[in-house]
């Protein structure tokens, strides 16, 4: 089976998790600072908050942003779960905005129109989620623009997206946002198995976050009440949770982020030549743009057809090729549909997930097994 995506574990990384492995500390050590700081020269950012997953990053960035009962998240639509899951983990209600047909990324055109009602409606959000989906950067400009207007705070969720680039600034950078999410995930462009990591320019946010992490608990005296017992004083000043990323993690994140611009580069080599393979096929590849430089942690299609959909997905999985769909919109599934969400609610959304499949993409894909891939869906394409 070709997969749709895959690690890339090298001597390098075997080397850093053993040397952790034999040190004093497989948590909460030397690493995980590291770890951020490595992250944070990459993007460009002033701080940086490891989690043991983008999820966690998430909600430890609403609840720092004082996402709460009563309040309003928006995201997009289509993209995984936890990026609406986040604002209900806070107790906020979640909406979506459309795509753009073009992008598939949150439409700043019906962002702008969706503001300007719920400005009317008294239900304007505080959180905004944009969703840079496939490693694309969404039109942050765009987004920032419309929600300053309205005092809306927006988290960049940049699962996808490391290493990529928006108006030649490193995503991370959070120039238009308040925070920016990655995830490390085994299939994401660079991996800590499973982790995540929150940048941001303000300090104070990153202060709370990192309480958020780590049960709410602080040695720092100056965010303690009273005086300290002791050099083994500690106290729980807010309602934490334990989202802490390992040193034994943190460590392959550390050297795997070493190699995350070749790894990007090479993403972009294997776009190319799929541009070039499938361009007389009847669907529609991946939109590149000038102003931005995608990660490219996903390639999806779009087939003329989406009625074929699911025989080519089929046919193409029976030939061991590990294609996938990313992702069903969130407001079809059974339990936002409890929240009275429904079909036709956000056309482009659905319009999208009728007609895509994800073919394989990692950095190890040679183009002996590329080539196999784009025989099996042209021969599938054909019947």
């Amino acid at each position: 089976m070709i997969p749709y995506g895959r690690q890339d574990i090298q001597q390098s990384d075997l080397d850093a998790v053993l040397e952790v492995l034999q040190s004093d500390f497989l948590t909460q050590g030397p690493m995980v600072p590291r770890f951020e700081e490595a992250v944070t020269q990459a993007c460009g950012a002033a701080y940086g908050v490891a989690a043991n997953s983008a999820t966690s990053a998430l909600h430890i960035a609403c609840l720092a942003l004082g996402l709460n009962d009563g309040d309003w998240l928006w995201t997009s639509p289509v993209t995984f779960v936890a990026s609406a899951n986040c604002g209900l983990y806070c107790g906020a209600q979640v909406d979506f905005v459309d795509i753009d047909p073009d992008t598939y990324n949150m439409c700043p055109r019906a962002l702008a129109k969706k503001l300007a009602k719920a400005k009317v409606e008294g239900r304007l959000p505080k959180v905004i989620v944009p969703v840079h989906l496939c490693g694309l950067p969404c039109d942050m400009a765009a987004i920032q623009a419309v929600s300053s207007e309205y005092g809306v705070r927006i988290i960049e969720d940049a699962s996808h997206a490391i290493g990529g680039r928006y108006r030649d600034q490193a995503i991370g950078a959070c120039e238009f946002s308040d925070i920016t999410i990655f995830s490390f995930h085994p299939v994401k462009i660079v991996t800590t198995a499973e982790g995540g990591m929150a940048t941001t320019n303000d300090p104070i946010l990153a202060q709370k976050m990192r309480l958020f992490r780590s049960h709410g608990v602080t040695r720092d005296p100056s965010l303690m009440q009273g005086e300290s017992d002791g050099p083994w004083y500690y106290q729980q000043v807010t309602l934490g949770l334990n989202y802490r990323l390992t040193d034994m993690q943190a460590a392959l994140g550390s050297s795997q982020v070493a190699r995350l611009h070749e790894y990007v580069a090479r993403r972009h080599q294997i776009a190319d030549r799929y541009d070039a393979l499938l361009s007389n096929l009847p669907l529609t590849t991946p939109v590149r743009h000038s102003e931005s430089y995608s990660g490219l942690h996903l390639y999806v299609v779009q087939l003329d057809d989406p009625s074929r959909r699911r025989a080519v997905f089929e046919g193409m999985r029976a030939a061991g090729i590990g294609v996938n769909v990313h992702y069903i919109p969130v407001h079809l599934q059974p339990y936002y549909a409890e929240m009275g969400f429904a079909k036709g609610d956000f056309p482009n959304a659905e319009a999208y997930y009728a007609a895509t499949i994800s073919l394989p993409m990692f950095p190890l894909l040679s183009e002996e097994d590329q080539d196999t891939v784009v025989a099996v869906l042209k021969m599938e394409l054909a019947k």
